[in-house]
Order: C-alpha cells, then structure tokens, then sequence
C-alpha cells in the first residue's frame, strides 16, 4: 500500500516513475536508494552488499521530497474521513 501511494503521489506530482526490475549494478550506482513499508513509510537506504550509497545528505532529496508528499496524501486521507 505505502508504495502504491508514493507511485501514485509521484505521478500526482509529474515526478517520472519506472517499475522494472533493476539488478544490484543499478542499486550500487544509484545517487539515492530507499524503501517503503507500512510502518517505516520512506526510509533511506545507506548501503548494499557492504557498498555506500553515497548521499550528501540521509534523507536525500527525492526521498524527502517523497515523504512529504506521502505523509501530506496520509493527511488529507485522515482530515477526509474525520468529517
């Protein structure tokens, strides 16, 4: 559920998506990882295999821009089903 909605606040946004395998080359040359989960939401993903995902900062941008936008869809689902 919690990567359905952050596929679908991104597509909301204009933000591209691409759901395709990816092999760990890809991870390991990846400027930002994370991954979704009903408790975690968004959480940085800092190394694979003993390899860093180098980031300038945890969270990176996309994944704070992407909690954001998830958290802000968890809101106004919450605020519509309060009235």
């Amino acid at each position: 559920i919690t990567r359905a909605k952050v596929v679908e606040a991104c597509r909301e946004q204009g933000i591209t998506v691409f759901e395709k395998d990816f092999s760990l080359v890809d991870v390991y040359s990846a400027d930002e990882a994370f991954v979704t989960g009903t408790f975690g939401g968004l959480t940085p993903v800092t190394e694979v295999d003993g390899r860093v995902i180098e980031a300038d900062s945890l969270p990176g941008p996309m994944t704070q821009t992407l909690s954001q936008l998830y958290e802000a869809k968890i809101k106004n689902y919450l605020d519509a089903i309060k009235q």
